[in-house]
């Protein structure tokens, strides 16, 4: 059955057969077996050709022997031309020896025309089978995409993994000064792949994104995370890059800023505006209350480095990073594609 049709439209039909009797019984007995068909009648070779060129046919029904013209040839033009159509030779001569060779070379079926009653269930059985073998590759095409975007997928996850271990090790003082952080970022790494596999590597909420990153955080005593913006979906290269650079920000924050204090509290608030161009930008907010007096480090660690950078560089937007007497605020903007 051809892509294009759909379940209740007529089955189109290219018929070879040169006798005008033999025509009209053949399609009293198709009529007969139910169902809707529009015939394309030929009955040479030319016009078959022609017609098998120009046509959208879900089946062809051939006579097996015309005065200048043979239904094996037909079959040959028809797998030569369209390899997945269904052929059925229908004909008063064919022997079983000949019926055999023509189903090894690519007939779908055969019906003597002293047994036209078969002619409905053959039909049927042919363009089901067809159907079948058309949702077979359908299938058989969509794993392959998922194995190529997965193998996509794990090669995209292995070189962040490679670039974080990278990174957090050249700025480590001490071995475990690095597997604190290692291993804090590959946990977050790990769980916003979590979060993206229940939403099936589509958009996924960016609030869902933000608690599942923060969740650590929240169980200490007496310190606040405060989260308000709206449902904004987000594809999953930004979740993942929101998470890791939301991850460092906790982090400096639980060790020198308002999260490490009692009384302290983070407000995170995000929303999406529509630029001049109709496309939209969203916008986080991170500001820290309460918490000690804040000065900019010294030198730079891989953390500031992911924060200040990793919206621009996989996000294609931009972060602010500020240091106030009152707390340490980010600003974060990027593009929702």
């Amino acid at each position: 059955m051809s892509d294009s049709r759909q379940q209740n439209d007529p089955v189109r039909v290219l018929l070879l057969e040169d006798s005008r009797q033999d025509y009209e019984l053949i399609i009293a007995h198709l009529r007969r077996g139910g169902g809707v068909y529009e015939v394309t009648h030929t009955a040479g070779r030319e016009e078959f050709e022609r017609a098998l060129d120009d046509g959208s046919f879900d089946l062809v029904l051939a006579d097996y022997s015309l005065p200048s013209f043979d239904g094996r040839t037909a079959l040959r033009l028809t797998r030569e031309r369209r390899p997945d159509l269904p052929f059925i030779l229908v004909s008063g001569v064919l022997g079983e020896e000949v019926a055999i060779d023509s189903i090894n070379e690519g007939a779908t079926d055969y019906v003597l025309k002293q047994r036209m009653d078969r002619l409905p269930s053959a039909v049927s059985r042919a363009l089901a089978e067809a159907n079948e073998r058309k949702e077979r590759r359908r299938a058989e095409e969509h794993l392959k995409l998922l194995v190529g975007e997965l193998s996509h997928r794990v090669k995209n996850t292995l070189a962040t993994v490679s670039s974080i271990a990278h990174q957090t090790l050249s700025r480590s003082a001490t071995l475990e000064e690095f597997q604190e952080a290692f291993l804090g970022r590959l946990q977050v790494l790990s769980d916003a792949h979590d979060l993206l596999f229940q939403a099936n590597w589509g958009r996924t909420d960016l609030r869902k994104v933000l608690e599942r990153t923060l969740q650590p955080f929240e169980a200490r005593p007496g310190i606040g995370l405060r989260l308000e913006g709206p449902s904004i979906m987000i594809p999953p290269r930004s979740a993942v890059t929101i998470s890791l650079v939301l991850h460092e920000l906790a982090t400096n924050a639980a060790k020198y800023g308002a999260l490490s204090s009692e009384g302290g509290y983070v407000h995170l608030g995000w929303d999406v505006t529509q630029q001049e161009d109709g496309s939209n930008l969203v916008s986080l907010k991170w500001r820290e209350r309460d918490g000690p007096t804040v000065a900019p480090p010294t030198r730079r660690g891989f953390g500031r480095t992911l924060i200040e950078r990793g919206a621009a560089y996989e996000l294609d937007g931009t972060s602010r990073l500020s240091y106030h007497a009152d707390g340490v605020a980010c600003d974060i903007s990027f593009p929702l594609r």
